[in-house]
């Protein structure tokens, strides 16, 4: 009975953990989310108006963070927009990891060092998932530009 409680409580934790890096990248979203949709209940949409128009307003604001991304030429313009999203996660998972922490680490320094790093590794997460689809393009001036594709080896090569 020991060994199946151990079992399914690693099996819980690492569950947690997969869920906390996969959704990274919605810590901004649903922050807007959730402060549009409180805003919108306060002011008297009442609690299903409120729900829609904070999925609304969550879902708009991955969109247009993913896109901007995607688009964007200016390197700045993609750091800012990463960073956007990056810095409410590394926030997020700070708080997350510390919290866990305390289950098995008596020591509040280590906790610190522990949730610290969990903050980088987590925001890191999300800047990577945000930029890893950001292909840099050649700079355009007004006109097409092509795609010359060239093999890697040439005649010479094979020859040898």
């Amino acid at each position: 009975m020991l060994a199946i409680g151990l079992v399914l409580n690693t099996l819980g934790i690492g569950l947690f953990c997969w869920a906390i890096f996969a959704l990274a990248v919605y810590a901004l979203p649903f922050f807007v989310a959730l402060s549009v949709g409180m805003l919108a209940f306060r002011h008297g949409a009442g609690v299903f108006g409120a729900l829609l128009i904070g999925i609304a307003s969550g879902a708009l604001t991955l969109a247009a963070g993913q896109v901007a991304v995607a688009v964007s030429r200016s390197l700045t313009l993609r750091v800012a927009i990463a960073a956007a999203f990056a810095v409410p996660t590394a926030i997020a998972g700070y708080h997350v990891v510390f919290a866990l922490s305390q289950i098995g680490v008596p020591s509040l320094a280590w906790r610190e060092a522990f949730a610290c790093g969990g903050a980088v590794c987590i925001g890191g997460t999300a800047w990577t998932r945000l930029t890893v689809f950001a292909e840099t393009r050649p700079l355009e001036s007004g006109r097409v530009v092509e795609n010359i594709s060239r093999s890697v080896l040439t005649a010479t090569t094979h020859e040898r």
